[in-house]
């Protein structure tokens, strides 16, 4: 058979050789479409690969009957109707290991250029000066580079943060002691780095618990004259309070290459601060990553069309057709179960055991899949993992996963318990279909508890005596935030208690430490299930 293979992008054809190269596989290249045209050229294509230009929308996807592979050369997929090639069964593949050279040597050029201030040295030659006093800069040889993340990238960043003789600690929740030894790393809590870094530089996600995590309160915490590298996503850190920190001299400088808002508006404030350094995303704009990910993409669109090999797919799921609508409501239910179990543990996941009792054969994998998917969300970004890839990730990152079919659960045809180990403690959680056809969670811990997994909840330990639930209504009521359910279990009475909270919107950190702060409130977390 061959395997008809749209190229919607202009993509170097060394990058395409692991396709041309095979005659199983026919190349069309046609670069620049745009609306009906570049939904007629998908038409009897079984693959279309595209960089970021060219967008694939629901229309672009309207005569795609013989799709199956999207393949973005590149780590986002911003600029694909995801949800839509999901309905039509296509698998979305991307690219996320090609640019991590390009995007860690980025990082060091922008912390170079903050502290030896080359930009405005250079701005001032240009202007016909010689004014060597006003860019007197410090050596990096003896000082501190804290890491927020330390998965590939910030693995590379450490690398060449040793080579400049540079001590290195890093904040990453997920970063074993094995690895972190490899990298020469300390491991440390988030205001250990803060505190300690001449140089921070951030490598996370941004998911819901990373936007906004460097803000006001975290700068303050760093040491005067310290210097900020931001090459990893706009969001997480707080551009308004970075410029008050930088106008203040408190932050000496800072390297961004990413931002809330892109392109970053003609009148932000950054762009009139000198110690700013501002580059236009251009993490992976080297010769070399674009290189990189276009061969990364044609090999995992080759492999994909070939022999079914979707571990680089973003959405397609572990099985498909008749049995996959009829687990899809089990499936969204494991993936939330995995949520909460990861927000009720401390530090890195190291053993997942997930027990199904059900009526479907191969429903095993896949709900054991939806599960670490839901574990790992904020780990690595919600758009890079799910049902394909969870496993896949999780085995790289060191976290063992047990899966097993137990018999009939009490009432509920079909049941799931997740236990999940972790660095300091173990999390319990369990789902069931109520009445055959409700998710629910239906256990926390040693609490049976039966909750619709959806939007915002607080899960609340307290100890079970008068007035808990009165003082925790009324601090969110004083807060403006509305309670949509609210639900207490508990075991023997005079004991502790759990409750679930569903509110109307997403709690700042600042009020989830006021509720911890109640009289006999024991912990409090905060999970999104939306």
């Amino acid at each position: 058979m061959k395997y008809r293979v749209l190229i919607a992008d202009v993509i170097s054809p060394d990058g395409l050789a692991p396709l041309y190269s095979d005659g199983r596989f026919e190349v069309h290249e046609r670069p620049g479409l745009k609306g009906d045209d570049l939904a007629r050229a998908i038409e009897g294509m079984h693959a279309v690969i595209v960089r970021s230009s060219t967008r694939i929308t629901r229309e672009s996807l309207r005569f795609a009957n013989d799709l199956q592979v999207i393949g973005r050369a590149g780590v986002g997929v911003d600029n694909i109707d995801v949800a839509a090639a999901t309905e039509r069964g296509v698998a979305v593949l991307n690219a996320p290991s090609g640019n991590t050279i390009s995007a860690a040597e980025l990082t060091f050029a922008l912390i170079l250029a903050c502290v030896r201030r080359i930009p405005a040295a250079d701005r001032s030659m240009k202007a016909g000066e010689w004014d060597r006093r006003s860019f007197t800069g410090i050596e990096l040889y003896g000082k501190t580079l804290g890491l927020v993340g330390a998965g590939r990238i910030g693995g590379e960043v450490a690398r060449r943060a040793r080579a400049f003789g540079m001590r290195v600690c890093a904040y990453d929740p997920y970063l074993t002691a094995e690895r972190a030894g490899t990298l020469e790393v300390e491991l440390a809590t988030l205001d250990d780095v803060l505190q300690r870094a001449d140089v921070l530089s951030l490598h996370v996600p941004l998911t819901e618990s990373t936007a906004g995590m460097i803000g006001a309160a975290q700068l303050a915490r760093m040491k005067k004259g310290a210097v900020i590298v931001n090459a990893a996503r706009g969001g997480v850190l707080d551009e308004r309070a970075l410029a008050d920190a930088l106008l203040s001299g408190h932050i000496a400088a800072a390297g961004l290459d990413v931002f809330a808002e892109e392109p970053l508006p003609p009148d932000h404030e950054l762009r009139t601060i000198e110690r700013a350094v501002l580059t236009p995303h251009l993490g992976a704009a080297t010769q070399e990553a674009q290189l990189n990910v276009a061969v990364e993409i044609a090999e995992a669109v080759r492999a994909a069309l070939a022999d079914g090999d979707l571990t680089r797919a973003v959405n397609a799921p572990a099985i498909g057709g008749e049995e996959m609508r009829r687990l899809r409501p089990m499936l969204e239910l494991c993936e939330r179960l995995g949520r909460i179990a990861a927000a009720m543990v401390d530090g890195a996941p190291r053993h997942a055991s997930i027990r199904y009792s059900g009526p479907h054969d191969g429903a095993l994998r896949p709900i054991a899949s939806a599960v670490i998917a839901g574990v790992l969300r904020n780990v690595v970004g919600r758009g890079a993992v799910n049902m394909v890839n969870a496993l896949h990730i999780a085995e790289s990152r060191g976290l063992e996963v047990e899966r097993s079919r137990v018999g009939a659960h009490g009432p509920y045809e079909e049941f799931v318990e997740v236990r999940l180990g972790a660095d300091n403690g173990e999390a319990r959680v369990a789902g069931a279909l109520v009445a055959g056809r409700h998710p629910r969670v239906v256990r926390i811990d040693r609490y049976r508890i039966v909750v619709r997994a959806r939007g915002p909840m607080i899960i609340l330990r307290n100890r079970d005596v008068p007035g808990v639930i009165g003082r925790v209504g009324t601090l969110l009521g004083e807060a403006g935030v509305n309670i949509a359910e609210y639900h207490q279990a508990r075991g023997q009475a005079g004991a502790d208690a759990l409750a679930t909270i569903h509110t109307d919107g997403w709690l700042p950190d600042e009020l989830l430490k006021k509720l911890a702060a109640l009289p006999d409130v024991l912990d409090v977390r905060q999970v999104d299930l939306s």
